[in-house]
């Protein structure tokens, strides 16, 4: 039996052996992308605690059959810092680093609607959402989202291709 199955078990069971495995398993990436979110160690220890909490009373909802475990609790993870950062950062800009060359949207004919890109990333194909969260929110190779969704490269590659497709159909983007 391997631990994600047996965590499965205890989360199903309510024992509390499930967190400390949890934790002792996945503390460590789990806060890594908090404090990617949030740039800010005590947030990001704050959106771990929330995380775990989540997941010890979300537990009935895990289906095997639809992700894999650390999968789902990095999903949950992800959107528990997220919304911290939302809460707390309401009247801060997000700061992102453009490069040398400065954007400006206007001479691209995009309004603010096109700039929601999460909100419009739920209207892609699971699959291929799933490639594209992996490089552009979470910073993985292609090669790392092969290994963590198990499938070979040149299908992330297609899959990513085929999101970026999808995206652009939705922002109206000339291919």
């Amino acid at each position: 039996m391997g631990i994600d199955t047996r965590i499965v078990g205890l989360l199903k069971a309510k024992d509390e052996k499930a967190l400390s495995l949890l934790y002792d398993n996945y503390s460590e990436v789990l806060y890594g992308v908090c404090f990617q979110i949030l740039k800010d160690s005590s947030a990001a220890e704050d959106a771990l605690q929330e995380s775990f909490i989540k997941i010890w009373k979300n537990s009935h909802t895990y289906d095997q059959k639809k992700a894999k475990l650390f999968t789902w609790i990095l999903r949950i993870t992800r959107n528990t810092a997220i919304d911290l950062y939302r809460k707390t950062n309401k009247t801060k800009p997000l700061e992102v680093q453009i490069g040398i060359n400065t954007v400006n949207i206007r001479d691209q004919g995009f309004d603010s609607d096109h700039l929601d890109v999460q909100n419009h990333m739920d209207q892609l194909a699971l699959k291929n959402k799933a490639v594209l969260e992996a490089i552009f929110f979470f910073g993985m190779t292609q090669r790392e989202v092969a290994e963590f969704l198990n499938i070979p490269l040149g299908t992330v590659k297609s899959r990513l291709r085929i999101g970026l497709k999808e995206l652009g159909t939705i922002y109206h983007f000339k291919q």
